[in-house]
């Protein structure tokens, strides 16, 4: 499957890919990914399957999107990259980076952990929410918005979701989230991982800190995997903390990526180091 993607930064910069989370996509990660690569980054930020500009399928599921990211690392012949992944993301890159530890130079996962989780309420109403909006059928984003505000009462959430209803060459609307293809497999999102592999390499797991994807019962499992993992709490943050908190957010992944060693000092104001 090819993959859409967007590329920012020098050719022959070390690569940096990025993986956003459900019912994201590379449109998140601009403002960050033009950011970044003023740091010495190749970046790719891609479209996952089922998101964005990238191919629809009714396979969907974490070996599938794993072997998406081997195609598309294979396809541009990017080696040693850096991979840093929210959500959904996440854990795409830590299966990713435990199967083929050899591949990968550094790991950043953004709140989420290698457990699984039970379904959660906020995901099931997303899926109601677009299901409920035909683009065939409305005129402007202000009409879709109404169809979804009681099924998605927080405006943040609702604006997340309608960056994924874009307008056609035709002037009417259209998804890119295939909706058909997540929501019979959204359980499936919700699996752990369940590998003895190791990365021995540097890796950095961010976690909101009003966010509970990630817990404290959650560290001896996320450093029997990753025996190097930095866990950092940016403080007043909920899962969304790349938004919430930008700058912090930012300082802390380019030192890290960039291995200046004292990364950890960075924004320090809000960040719990665990």
């Amino acid at each position: 499957m090819k993959l859409f993607y967007r590329k920012y930064g020098d050719s022959g910069a070390q690569p940096l890919l990025i993986l956003h989370g459900l019912f994201g996509t590379s449109d998140n990660w601009v403002s960050y990914s033009r950011r970044i690569a003023d740091e010495g980054f190749e970046v790719f930020a891609l479209d996952q399957r089922n998101h964005g500009q990238s191919p629809k399928s009714p396979a969907f599921n974490y070996l599938a999107l794993t072997d998406d990211l081997y195609d598309f690392i294979e396809e541009h012949k990017i080696e040693n990259p850096i991979l840093l992944g929210h959500s959904l993301g996440g854990k795409v890159a830590m299966r990713f980076t435990l199967e083929n530890p050899e591949m990968i130079k550094r790991l950043v996962v953004v709140d989420i952990s290698l457990k699984s989780y039970p379904p959660r309420r906020e995901h099931l109403q997303i899926v109601k929410a677009i299901q409920a909006v035909d683009p065939s059928q409305i005129q402007d984003r202000q009409e879709a918005e109404e169809k979804i505000a009681g099924l998605l009462p927080e405006m943040r959430l609702r604006q997340f979701v309608l960056k994924s209803l874009h307008r056609t060459s035709q002037n009417g609307f259209e998804w890119r989230l295939n909706i058909d293809g997540i929501a019979p497999n959204l359980n499936e999102m919700f699996d752990g991982i369940e590998l003895d592999e190791t990365f021995e390499k540097p890796t950095l797991f961010i976690k909101g800190g009003l966010s509970n994807y990630i817990l404290l019962e959650d560290f001896p499992r996320i450093r029997k995997n990753f025996p190097h993992a930095e866990i950092i709490t940016i403080d007043g943050t909920s899962h969304w903390v790349q938004v919430e908190a930008p700058e912090r957010f930012f300082q802390l992944t380019s030192g890290f990526m960039n291995g200046n060693p004292s990364w950890f000092k960075a924004g320090k104001q809000g960040v719990i180091r665990n």
